[in-house]
């Protein structure tokens, strides 16, 4: 792939054929390489298909689908943000990068370049080829924009500072700071919310339809999408600025449409006859072989009887039992660990969830247990959050769960290939499920945490984001920490580092974002709003 540090606005026009997309560099629409006996400019513009195609690139580009991306969907995802949160391990050493790598804290510049890399190609660069298309009220901007942002907010939660409010003026593109990239988040989703509620007010027509694999061009699902994305973001500042975060919750809160409440509102990328492709996370664990459950996944849901279990895992080969592999292991046996560990309980043609319901009433949870906002209790909420998220996975028993005073995380973790068993007490929660509330604030929000940890699997990124932000849940440590003192030992992974493409291709911006930075450029710096731990 060719370095995309210079943000040069090269993708000017689009193709969408059989369901596939194709970007080709051209600065005038009239000539697209289309067949005119098939389809006009004129019919283009009535079928939106000038803003369309790339709006579907958009949509591919946040969690990487697409004929032969398996290695780019485990750089760009499960290598940069499902193994920090701990919900999968590696069992496979990458001959390129070495047996120290980025499950042992020790980054790899191959795997710490994709994120970054992929996002501008595949979604900062289709949204500014969207704008240069379309007016500031046009509802196809206004969706294309909260799709931005919220691919973008998963790469700023990575590295911190990046490029983003002056991509696409220059050659050479200087990075915000992440607090402004943050205040930019909120101005364009509240933009973006008032054009789609006006569009939403007028007519209840889907819009462009034939491009949206997430929810088929109904606006009001798009609206609750953005409300919900702008709670999430305002919780995720809720430590080290209050103030902002409590007018974008309430904001997001008090929207006339509201948020994300059922299983309905799930915001899920579907396949279809024009739009195919292969679950990554299928290729990662059944095709390339190249992961195994985590042993904190082992623990929390064997311990806590969780009938997700099941939903979540299959159980091995060698055993038909549930069994997880520890992170950070520096000698990993490919063949035996991968049949003596479970692997992930995901079809081949599954579809790929971006955000459930079920987060919002965790986010809620907190944000009345912490600043009182919202109208119902902190304990509905939290159950509320239980109940979708069961819901969501196909998941039963939900009250007897809810219910349990007894069963906690376990408390020793057994290598399902020497037996050996580890002491985990000091490392994992120590709650039941059941709510207690007599218990103090901190025990609260780890329950929730705890939860809600559960619940967005498998998407580690937002895991390891709030993680980060809040110290819960605790997890498995690795085995091996090799970072050369970057990360300290026992605690948990901070960031990415800056591209390597980007000192090579953007030195000067690059080497300036590293004052934006709480420290220097390693992995162990905190980012702006991770100041709770």
């Amino acid at each position: 792939m060719k370095q995309i540090s210079k943000y040069i606005k090269v993708v000017n026009g689009a193709l969408f054929a059989g369901g596939l997309l194709l970007t080709a560099c051209t600065s005038h629409f009239e000539n697209w390489n289309i067949n005119p006996n098939e389809v006009t400019p004129e019919q283009m513009e009535r079928d939106n298909l000038k803003t369309g195609a790339y709006f579907t690139q958009m949509e591919r580009g946040i969690f990487v689908v697409g004929k032969d991306k398996g290695g780019l969907f485990e750089e760009t995802q499960m290598l940069t943000g499902d193994i920090f949160a701990s919900y999968f391990a590696p069992v496979k050493t990458w001959d390129y990068a070495g047996t120290e790598d980025n499950d042992c804290y020790k980054l790899y510049r191959q795997w710490y370049n994709s994120p970054f890399n992929n996002a501008y190609t595949e979604v900062m660069q289709p949204w500014q080829s969207i704008v240069e298309n379309t007016d500031e009220v046009s509802p196809a901007r206004a969706l294309a924009t909260i799709v931005k942002v919220f691919g973008m907010s998963r790469i700023t939660d990575k590295y911190g500072p990046i490029p983003y409010s002056k991509f696409g003026t220059s050659i050479h593109v200087a990075y915000d700071s992440q607090k402004d990239i943050y205040y930019r988040f909120f101005e364009e989703l509240a933009d973006a919310i008032e054009v789609l509620t006006g569009y939403n007010s007028r007519t209840s027509e889907p819009y462009m339809e034939r491009y949206d694999y997430i929810y088929n061009g109904r606006v009001e699902k798009w609206i609750k999408f953005a409300n919900t994305l702008r709670l999430r973001l305002a919780m995720r500042i809720s430590y080290v600025d209050e103030t902002k975060a409590r007018t974008e919750i309430e904001a997001a809160i008090g929207h006339s449409i509201g948020l994300m409440t059922s299983v309905d509102d799930n915001a899920v990328l579907k396949r279809s006859a024009s739009f195919t492709f292969i679950n990554e996370w299928w290729e990662a664990f059944e095709s390339f072989n190249d992961f195994r459950m985590s042993a904190t996944m082992d623990c929390y849901l064997k311990g806590l009887q969780d009938p997700r279990l099941t939903c979540y895992f299959k159980g091995a080969v060698k055993d038909g039992a549930y069994h997880g592999v520890r992170n950070g292991q520096t000698s990993r046996n490919q063949g035996t660990l991968s049949e003596a560990a479970s692997s992930m309980n995901v079809g081949q043609y599954d579809n790929i969830q971006w955000m459930s319901a079920a987060e919002t009433y965790f986010l809620l949870a907190e944000a009345k247990l912490r600043l009182n906002l919202g109208d119902k209790t902190v304990q509905e909420y939290y159950e509320e959050g239980v109940k979708i998220s069961f819901s969501s996975k196909g998941a039963t028993g939900v009250d007897t769960y809810l219910a349990d005073n007894v069963n906690v995380p376990a408390t020793s973790f057994i290598d399902p290939t020497t037996g050996r068993s580890t002491d985990v007490s000091r490392m994992v929660s120590t709650l039941t499920v059941k709510w207690d509330d007599s218990a103090s604030e901190s025990e609260k929000l780890e329950r929730i945490m705890v939860q809600k940890w559960i619940a967005l699997f498998p998407d580690g990124q937002e895991a390891w984001s709030e993680m980060r932000r809040t110290g819960y849940p605790g997890i498995v440590t690795i085995s091996s920490n090799r970072s050369g003192g970057e990360v300290p030992e026992g605690e948990l992974i901070s960031r990415l580092k800056f591209p390597t493409t980007e000192y090579s291709d953007n030195s000067e911006n690059t080497q300036a974002a590293v004052s934006l930075l709480q420290g220097t450029d390693i992995a162990g710096t905190r980012l702006w709003w991770d100041v709770k731990r």
